[in-house]
């Protein structure tokens, strides 16, 4: 399939993305437009799965800062309000003995599993990581889904451009044609002399 520009600018439209990876887009999938915006979207969803793997390591990194600071007591992941794992954490214990548990937490966070972490404190207070994620999540979401719709919007604005566009050049080709008859007309009048 043949790479024109109009199909590089639905392509952007429809994606955001630069005109180069629009067309490198198209040049992947042989100019087909559909196929390139799927393999975008694809590419974009990916890097917000790794974001999201990014708040995983994220809330590990806050849990170890908490043990670290050696007031937090106890880890506790729940479920639907049942306690799937309760981790004591006593003074000095974050290496090795809390490495696999945490990289558990993290694994829970990144694939979503809609868990509370909660981290108990010596003074018997409760942080709950979990809300402070979703907060984060939530707000990516929204962004994502604005994104989305303004993308959709223009996309359908630049598809009705292109639909009066090619109307008005179908009758300006019908006008150039009569113009053009009629022209031929008069010249074989004139040569044949009718």
């Amino acid at each position: 399939m043949e790479i024109t520009l109009e199909k590089i600018e639905l392509v952007k439209d429809r994606t955001g993305v630069s005109y180069r990876e629009a067309k490198e887009a198209l040049e992947v999938t042989g100019g087909n437009v559909v196929d390139a915006i799927i393999k975008i979207e694809d590419e974009i969803n990916a890097k917000v799965g790794a974001k999201i793997s990014d708040n995983g390591a994220k809330v590990v990194e806050k849990i170890k800062e908490a043990v670290k600071k050696g007031n937090v007591t106890k880890i506790t992941v729940k479920k639907d309000g049942e306690a799937m794992l309760n981790i004591p954490v006593t003074a000095g214990v974050i290496g090795t003995a809390l490495a696999p548990w945490l990289t558990v937490i993290g694994s829970i966070v990144a694939l979503g599993m809609k868990c509370e972490i909660l981290l108990v404190k010596e003074d018997g207070t409760v942080v709950d990581l979990t809300s402070k994620m979703n907060e984060t999540l939530d707000d990516m979401r929204e962004k994502g889904g604005e994104a989305m719709d303004s993308v959709r919007s223009k996309v359908a604005e630049k598809a009705d451009a292109m639909k009066d566009k090619t109307g008005k050049a179908r009758s300006d080709v019908d006008e150039i044609k009569d113009i053009v008859a009629d022209a031929a007309k008069e010249i074989k009048g004139k040569v044949t002399g009718e």
